[in-house]
């Protein structure tokens, strides 16, 4: 019995030895994508850009909601004038207009922020093939991702490719803003 003890023992203690092996043979890194995406040139011309629209259309609505603010004052000043029957066509009026402005407001908004999540979540889909080719490239047997998702609770410093990534994904995106740029050659 006590031989079969010892096998079993020594057994278990060759099998945790090459599992820990093993484990020691895996080469991993990570990359924290909530960094990447604040400074990949990218992605931040992305940002920029429907910074941009928001605020240009904004202004328009801007100068809507001021144009309905002066003639609620006006409204206020000539409701005594034009007696209760008309101030209660025009405060209508004006609060329909005002819902219609915010309907516009909102519709607006939420028109940018689909195109800009469109435009950025094609940028992901971009940067994991990125992650794909890195990883393959420099041998790494897994490249673990941080971030709002995060999928690695600690990692030493020394793991942390992020930096190196912000570099190719920013040199990959000023190449194929040279490409789209080239003139046509002349027929």
């Amino acid at each position: 019995m006590k031989k079969v003890l010892v096998g079993i023992a020594f057994m278990v203690a060759i099998v945790s030895c090459n599992k820990t092996t093993e484990a020691k043979d895996f080469k991993t890194a990570f990359i924290d994508t909530n960094k990447l995406l604040e400074e990949s040139t990218e992605a931040i011309d992305i940002k920029a850009k429907y910074e941009a629209i928001a605020e240009e259309k904004g202004s328009r609505l801007k100068v809507e909601a001021d144009k309905l603010e002066a003639e609620k004052n006006a409204f206020q000043a000539n409701a005594q004038k034009n007696g209760q029957a008309w101030a209660q066509q025009k405060y209508g009026e004006l609060q329909q207009r005002e819902q219609q402005l915010q309907y516009t407001q909102q519709g607006l908004a939420q028109q940018i922020q689909g195109q800009h999540g469109a435009e950025m979540d094609s940028v992901v889909v971009k940067y994991k093939k990125i992650f794909k080719d890195y990883g393959k490239d420099k041998g790494y047997d897994y490249v673990f991702g941080t971030g709002e998702a995060a999928t690695v609770l600690f990692a030493k410093d020394q793991y942390n490719v992020t930096k190196e990534l912000i570099k190719i994904v920013n040199d990959k995106y000023k190449a194929e803003a040279k490409k789209e740029v080239k003139p046509t050659a002349k027929k």
